[in-house]
C-alpha cells in the first residue's frame, strides 16, 4: 500500500528558532516554584537550557 506523502520544502522554517528557544526557557524559569507544576516547569527549562549551542 503505497501512499503520497508530502515533503515539506526545503524553504520551511525549523520548529524553533535559537532566539525563540532562549525565550521558552526564560518563560518556564518564571515559573517555576515549589509546586508540582513550578519544578517541572524549571527541570524542563534546565533540559532544554543544556541542550543550546555553546556560544
Amino acid at each position: 500500500m503505497d501512499a503520497d506523502i508530502d515533503l515539506p520544502s526545503a524553504d520551511r522554517l525549523p520548529l524553533f528558532t535559537l532566539d525563540e528557544a532562549r525565550q521558552v526557557v526564560e518563560l518556564l524559569l518564571h515559573f517555576e516554584d515549589d509546586s508540582g507544576e513550578g519544578r517541572a516547569a524549571g527541570q524542563l527549562a534546565a533540559g532544554l537550557a543544556r541542550r543550546f549551542p555553546c556560544d
